[in-house]
């Protein structure tokens, strides 16, 4: 997987100069790069470079916001996805004393790439302005802009500047949910779910009265209800489990747990199998588990999901999953005892250690 940061490479800074020079003859190209500092960047973040950018940009352009913006306006639009995240940045740097043109530029980049992170300052500046901003945006022609009103929202945004007042109490975000609840597109639907799971991390009651709303109205919402209840599934909720059809699993009896090798190396896969048999017809939910070793010797469990299935009465059914042991930039192996676990309807049903070498 490439390194996100080169993102923001030397090939990006030629195009951004290209476009924002079309836009604005005057800008300065030289002072541009000498404010970069080039000869640190290997060495930068992700979002260290993206900063970087976005101060040189303001060293370079207009000093008067609204002149910087309307260059900016013009030249969002050659770059979409992660690299355009540059130009929601310059408003979250720059334009929290300029609200309404501030508001107008985040609606319009985001269309590009996405305002979820700049947002999140206007959050902190004033909340009952910003969501009711969000709201409106809920209701959006646009899917990247109904996206950003869930999205900016949630509680625990990955990256995003912290909201303590929406951890603490996250019902303002539920009416902005609400308006889409039934969207048209997954690319919003999945951030709506996302919001909810982030909800239900610490105010499950929440997700609940949600659930009790809207599910069984839409399969859109069916979807959303599913995906943002797995957090709690994954813990083995018995409401949420039951929310969906999972019983106990008393009459699911699983066979034979082996795994192979017993010691592994770091880089290398374990190969798991098992049978499960039922004495009745029953909606089953498998998953395992592995209990890894951290960098201090303590043990995280991560929980993986294997299928959701029917079982029919006396049926017999068989499986095999690999896992790789190989470093992510998402998560580093450590040599020690781990231990796999295989859960059903939210029981651990078996469980064996193996080591890592």
């Amino acid at each position: 997987m490439a390194d996100l940061k080169e993102t923001f490479n030397k090939e990006l800074l030629t195009r951004l100069i290209h476009h924002v020079r079309s836009s604005y003859p005057d800008f300065n190209k030289d002072q541009f790069k000498d404010t970069l500092q080039l000869e640190t960047w290997p060495e930068l973040t992700l979002k260290e470079r993206m900063r970087r950018i976005t101060v040189s940009l303001y060293e370079t352009l207009p000093k008067q916001y609204v002149e910087a913006l309307a260059i900016l306006r013009e030249t969002a639009p050659h770059f979409k996805g992660l690299s355009g995240i540059l130009f929601p940045d310059y408003v979250e740097q720059y334009g929290l004393a300029h609200w309404e043109e501030s508001i107008k530029a985040l609606e319009y980049f985001t269309q590009y790439s996405t305002s979820e992170f700049a947002v999140r300052p206007f959050l902190l500046l004033d909340q009952e302005k910003m969501i009711a901003q969000l709201r409106t945006w809920s209701e959006h022609e646009n899917e990247h802009v109904r996206r950003l009103a869930s999205e900016g929202s949630r509680p625990r945004l990955p990256w995003g500047k912290s909201i303590p007042a929406l951890k603490s109490d996250p019902t303002p975000v539920l009416p902005i949910l609400e308006k889409l609840m039934q969207d048209e597109s997954l690319y919003v639907r999945k951030s709506v779910a996302n919001n909810l799971n982030d909800i239900s991390k610490t105010h499950p009651h929440l997700l609940e009265k949600v659930a009790d709303q809207w599910y069984g109205t839409h399969p859109h919402t069916d979807w959303i209800i599913k995906h943002a209840y797995r957090t709690l599934l994954k813990k083995g909720d018995k409401k949420a489990l039951a929310l969906f059809g999972y019983d106990n699993a008393d009459s699911i009896h699983l066979h034979d747990l082996t795994c192979q090798p017993s010691r592994i190396a770091i880089g290398e896969s374990l190969e798991f199998s098992f049978y499960i048999h039922s004495d009745r017809d029953q909606k089953v939910r498998i998953e395992y588990a592995i209990d890894f070793v951290k960098a201090r010797g303590q043990r995280r469990q991560k929980v993986f999901n294997i299928t959701e299935t029917n079982i029919r009465k006396n049926e017999t059914k068989s499986y095999t999953r690999i896992q790789s042991f190989k470093d992510l930039t998402t998560r580093k192996h450590y040599k020690g005892i781990h231990t796999l676990s295989v859960i059903i309807n939210g029981e651990v049903k078996d469980s064996l250690d193996f080591q890592v070498v």
